[in-house]
This record gives C-alpha cells, structure tokens and sequence, in this order.
C-alpha cells in the first residue's frame, strides 16, 4: 500500500514537473517567440496571458513589446555653414516583428548598437547638409528683440535667420532615411528628437561675444529712443507750462485791471466829494516823502508847495 502511495506521488509530482516546464506566462509588454532547438516555431505570442509548450524541447524567448529608449552619443558636426557644433538626440523604437528580431539581432545590446550604427549617420548627414538655423528653428517668426531690429532696419541682416526647412522637418527626414534600414531587424523606428545642439567651445566664446554685442546694440538703440522720447516730453510739458503760466498772467492782470478801476472809481468817488480834502492828502503824501532830516529843500516864501505850513504859528 505504501509503495503504491509512493508511486503516486512520484508520478503526480512528474506531471506537475511537466505542467510547470511547458507552460509559460506572457505579460502586456512582452512578446514571446517559440524555438525548438535553436530555429522559431509558430507565430509569436503576443497576447498576454497563461500558454503552454512542449517541456524541455522547445523554449519561450521573451522580448519587449513597449516603447524602447535610444539615447545618441553627443558629436561633433560640421553645419552647411561651416559652424562646428555639439549634437546629442535620442529615439524612441519597438519591436513589430519579433521573429526577425530574433533571427538577426537576438538581444537588446546588439539592437542598440544597430540603431547607433544607423541613427548616428542620419543625423551627420542631415545636419551637414544646412545652415544651423535650420537645425535649432522651425518658423522665421523672430526668437527675440535683435532679430525685429535687425529686420527693420538691417534691410537684409535678417534674412540669415530666414527658415526654408527646419528642425521638424529635418528629424522627419533622419526618420525617414533611418527606418527602412531598421525593418530587416524586425525594428519600428518611433521618433527621433535633436535633444541639444551647442556650440564647441572654441567657437563659443566667439559667439557669446557676437551675442553681447549685439544685445548693447540693441541697448543702445531704446536708449536713444528712450532720449528722444523724453525730450518729446519735456518739451510738451514745457509748452504745456508756458501756456498756463501766460494763461495764468492775463487772467491775473485782468483781474488786477478790473481792481484797480474799481479802486479808482472808489478813490474818484470819495476825494470827488471833498476835493480841497483830496488836496490835503496828496500833498501830506509828498511831505512825508519829501521832507525828512537827510533832505535839504530851497523854496522862495510864496512857493506855493507850502501853503499849508502858512499861518500855522499863528493859528497856535
């Protein structure tokens, strides 16, 4: 009974050996190709999901079904205009046949080194081919100030930043020229970006100095217009107060005219009552500015002047 037992337990334990070696579980982003000593057998598997093999023969070789990253060596590249610059881009690629996948790269190193072999080149050869404008800008709409006023008043300055392809259009051509020569590989080439281009840094001084130059140019330019403005101003404002003030003088003169006539009318009205009084005050008026102890004054004994000095003792 024993022995039976036993048996049975080595059998099950077999058929769970089995039931584990052939089946085999695929996730959402794998795929699975199918091998029997070495050569594919089926279609792949690509649905994820519980599947099953023949145990020991054949053998579930996994690969990536998702977006693949690609990140390009930074380089060296001359530009059309004879401009050396830095250039680092990157990719984006998936595997759509995983049966030649396999058959030609096999693993994820040597699809990487494929796209290096491929990618790179593209790039050199488009980047070669134009201006550097072309390679950083997608429109001629202007980036900054120096650009609106190199085109206003620079006639032609401006048109070294004229677009005739651009950045866009230059990595949809990388993509074209590189893609057909990744589908033997079983290969999908996503998107390709240029991720930074700069200067080489024996260029690069030359440049950033260009750059200060010409931002003071443009400093300049607001500055003389920021002087012109003002003085547009200031003569206005100028204007603007000589005009009040005249405004302000007539209406203060005409005020003063229209007081000192009815001044006058008051003056004639009052002495014009009592003219001899009128007299007596006038003439008080120029003693106290005549006679003082500092003046000497030479009259004969009837002068007239002092006629209100007569009989002045006598009245005491």
């Amino acid at each position: 009974m024993n022995k039976i037992k036993g048996m049975a337990a080595v059998v099950l334990a077999g058929v769970l050996f089995v039931l584990l070696t052939s089946a085999y579980i695929v996730d959402e982003t794998e795929q699975v190709v199918i091998t029997q000593f070495g050569r594919v057998v089926g279609e792949p598997v690509d649905s994820p999901g519980l599947n099953f093999k023949m145990p020991f023969i054949q053998k579930a070789t996994y690969f990536p079904k998702n977006l693949q990253e690609w990140d390009g060596d930074p380089g060296q590249v001359p530009t059309r205009d004879k401009t050396f610059i830095w250039v680092d881009t990157f990719a984006r690629w998936k595997i759509v046949d995983p049966v030649k996948y396999f058959q030609t790269v096999n693993n994820m190193v040597t699809a990487l080194g494929r796209l290096d072999d491929i990618i790179d080149p593209a790039v050199r050869n488009f980047l070669t081919s134009f201006r550097l404008v072309e390679s950083v800008r997608n429109s001629d709409r202007p980036m900054d100030t120096f650009e609106e006023f190199s085109d206003e008043s620079e006639g032609n300055q401006g048109s070294q930043y004229k677009i005739k392809v651009g950045r866009s259009e230059i990595t949809r051509r990388i993509m074209a020229q590189a893609q057909p020569k990744l589908a033997p590989f079983g290969i999908e080439l996503v998107d390709v970006k240029i991720k930074r281009i700069n200067y080489v840094e024996k260029v690069r001084d030359a440049v950033y100095g260009r750059m200060i130059a010409e931002r003071r140019q443009i400093a300049e330019k607001y500055r003389a217009e920021g002087k012109g403005e003002a003085s547009n101003i200031m003569g206005d404002k100028e204007k603007d107060l000589q005009m009040i003030r005249s405004e302000a003088y007539r209406k203060a003169e005409e005020i003063k005219g229209k007081a000192d006539a009815k001044a006058t009318e008051i003056y004639a009205a009052a002495y014009g009552a009592d003219p001899e009084f009128y007299s007596f005050l006038k003439t008080m008026d120029v003693y106290r500015t005549v006679l003082d102890e500092s003046g000497t004054l030479v009259l004969s004994t009837d002068a007239e002047f002092m006629k209100y000095f007569k009989g002045v003792e006598g009245n005491k």
